[in-house]
């Protein structure tokens, strides 16, 4: 019998990627005070987005999720949120045109402060300290005192959620979403871009199209579906405490939701079935996802299946697989065939990121984008094989114009990796290498469509 789900069943059980708190008792404090504050979402919205999702799962929609590795306090400004939220409404109008489908937006924003680690602690020149673990716990400066772990912080994380979600709403639904605005920009991209004759092509339909619908009176002023956009957050649930104390009951349904973001998910490093983080999320009702690492078997993942979605409810679990563009065909499809032959609902996304992660020669850890554009096509190889749908990517990016991952279409080397390299973490696509992912995403989009409907009127006849 499955044990009773409370808030904080989850203390009861091992845990992995802790920090150690010096202050129990001001780490209490710190969470009381975090769960009378108001919540950062609410149930209705990530209804809603379970809603969207469970048309990803049916093949009807594709789900694009990115944002920051970490956020950090010292970069939040409104000019990074904008510049972040422009380049991603880009590339959802390309993935929508060529889809011919919905485009489920869900930023990794306005909560991914939290960071797992390979090791506890790190040592510089001989001196060893904790390992950095997100601006949520401690601070990124090799210092004795910046990287203890300090509960204040939680506060200073949930102040600039909460201001971040402000902005972003005010932008998704005040007129800067406007389907004409994204398009114009996107051009302006296309037209610089060193693949500009590889997207012109796309460019000039979806031109096209707005002109067509423009010219039968469809446009952002009588239709507010072009002026306005739905989008979401999401983050990882690592530092429990401060997801417990965010956690509340739905006036409506009766249920727990965590309000610290519409989607959460479980890291590779901490999805043990009877361990703390997965105790945690089987009882709150947002949609979740688990990051499906190398060493993630068949049975392993329907054990967290049926730990997590009982149910099998559609818009529930999105399986975010990271593998490295070398070991996709290893391991991507006996977990596929595993979860089909069982028929679970589930959104089959693509993290090209993690996998691909090297360090260069230069010194600096990198992304090859030649790396990472492999692994999605992969990704889609093998769904287009299996007979099922190549549901999302996940990314890690940013709208500005760092050079953290090497190629592109600008093709940056590791002698420009020095240049503006602003990472607190792991490194992200900046804005063009991001449209380049949505550009050659979108051709895969394309023929997997197109085959959807040949095998279709194949078996009509």
């Amino acid at each position: 019998m499955t044990e009773r789900w409370t808030p904080e069943s989850w203390r009861n059980k091992p845990i992995q990627q802790v920090p150690a708190y010096g202050d129990a008792a001001a780490l209490s404090d710190i969470e009381r005070q975090l769960a009378g504050f108001p919540p950062l979402v609410f149930a209705g919205e990530a209804r809603k987005l379970k809603k969207q999702l469970a048309k990803v799962a049916a093949g009807e929609a594709f789900l694009l999720q990115g944002g920051d590795c970490a956020e950090s306090f010292a970069e939040h400004s409104a000019d990074n949120i904008r510049d972040f939220f422009r380049v991603f409404l880009q590339m959802a109008v390309v993935l929508t045109f060529a889809g011919s489908c919905p485009v489920v937006k869900v930023g990794r924003i306005a909560g991914q402060f939290a960071k797992p680690r390979s090791a506890p602690t790190e040592t510089v020149d001989g001196v060893e300290l904790p390992s950095y673990r997100g601006d949520i716990i401690n601070h990124i400066d090799f210092t004795a005192e910046g990287r203890q772990a300090d509960p204040h912080r939680q506060l200073k994380a949930y102040r600039q959620s909460a201001a971040t979600l402000n902005l972003i709403r005010a932008f998704a639904t005040g007129g800067y979403a406007n389907l004409e605005n994204a398009h114009r920009w996107m051009l302006g991209f296309v037209k610089d871009s060193p693949q500009a004759s590889r997207y012109a092509e796309l460019a000039e339909r979806i031109t096209e199209t707005i002109d067509f619908m423009s010219a039968i009176g469809i446009n952002p002023e009588q239709h507010q579906e072009m002026r306005v956009t739905d989008f979401y957050t999401s983050h990882e649930a690592l530092l429990l405490g401060y997801e417990q104390a965010m956690t509340r009951v739905d006036s409506t349904s009766g249920e727990y939701y965590a309000t610290s973001g519409h989607m959460l998910w479980i890291g590779d490093r901490t999805r043990q079935p009877d361990h703390a983080h997965v105790e945690f999320m089987r009882g709150v009702r947002n949609p979740i996802g688990v990051k499906c690492g190398p060493s993630l078997t068949p049975d392993g993942l329907l054990r967290l299946l049926e730990i997590l979605d009982p149910e099998n409810d559609a818009g529930r679990m999105t399986l975010i697989c990271r593998f490295g563009a070398d070991k996709v065909f290893d391991h991507l499809p006996t977990l596929v065939r595993a979860v089909k032959r069982e028929g679970r609902n589930v959104v089959w996304s693509c993290d090209p990121m993690h996998g691909n992660t090297i360090k260069a020669a230069s010194g600096y850890k990198t992304r090859p984008f030649d790396q990472i554009m492999q692994e999605v096509r992969n990704f889609f190889a093998v769904h287009q094989a299996e007979g099922t749908h190549a549901g999302g990517v996940h990314l890690e990016m940013t709208g500005s114009n760092v050079t953290e991952c090497t190629g592109g279409a600008r093709a940056l080397t590791d002698a420009d990796l020095s240049d503006r390299y602003h990472t607190y973490c792991d490194p992200r696509l900046n804005a063009d290498q991001a449209l380049d992912i949505a550009f050659l995403t979108a051709e895969l989009i394309k023929s997997e469509r197109q085959g959807k409907v040949r095998r279709q009127t194949e078996a009509a006849e």
